[in-house]
């Protein structure tokens, strides 16, 4: 049992920073067909805020949830959790209710997997759903990647991290550069009070607290790690 604990450690326990965005959303999309194929996802834990990767693994082979898992699967099921691929609910009731076989329109994740990252959009009457504010600012930032008429934007809605509640994207506040990532790397962390994002930032770290009209390309695609110029 030591043994196998020190090894998920050692595989496990890589700083989220050590690695790309792009790896990262990997690494998610693995562990949830590992969750989806080999687990009862019904059993899994629903890891705590701040839970340390190893005491996951851990809870992971407590539930019997999954067959035996080597280091490299137990590691990416073990982010795939991180990242919030449980089945969540807002205490109020309110978050943003996203159908099974919704795919992002920029990363073509199902949303569904991930409802504490989800974020929606209503244009002209059609609903899209993203699996973070950093691929909706994506849509609706670059119009030359996604053509359509920007006025006819009804509405965008973005999860209080804290509360799972569905709110304005545009009146949210959002946390950039903190040590969580969702589950395409790197976000922009939104949340309903500037103190509720204060309080992240003095809990997982963070640069900065910004708001939706200062959120710039530049800004978006930084956080894959990609030079832009707006």
């Amino acid at each position: 049992m030591k043994i196998f604990l020190l090894f998920v450690f050692l595989f496990v326990g890589i700083s989220q920073a050590q690695i790309s965005a792009a790896k990262y959303a990997r690494l998610v999309a693995k562990g949830e067909k590992i969750a989806l194929r080999l687990c009862d996802h019904e059993k899994l834990p629903k890891p705590k805020e701040g839970e340390s990767p190893e005491a996951i693994a851990r809870a992971v082979k407590a539930s019997k949830a999954c067959p035996p898992l080597d280091g490299r699967k137990m590691r990416a099921l073990v982010t795939f959790l991180q990242a919030g691929g449980t089945v969540v609910h807002a205490a109020n009731g309110k978050e943003i209710d996203v159908p099974k076989g919704a795919k992002c329109p920029v990363c073509g994740m199902f949303v569904a997997k991930y409802p504490k990252w989800a974020a929606e959009m209503v244009v002209n009457g059609k609903t899209h759903y993203f699996d973070g504010v950093k691929d909706m600012m994506k849509y609706y930032i670059f119009d030359g990647d996604f053509p359509y008429d920007r006025s006819k934007i009804q509405k965008m809605l973005v999860t209080d991290f804290y509360t799972l509640e569905a709110i304005p994207a545009k009146e949210a506040y959002y946390v950039i550069g903190s040590k969580l990532y969702g589950p395409m790397g790197n976000e922009l962390i939104p949340f309903k009070t500037e103190k509720e994002a204060k309080d992240f930032i003095a809990d997982h770290g963070g640069d900065r607290i910004v708001r939706f009209d200062q959120i710039t390309g530049k800004m978006v695609m930084g956080l894959d790690g990609i030079e832009y110029n707006d």
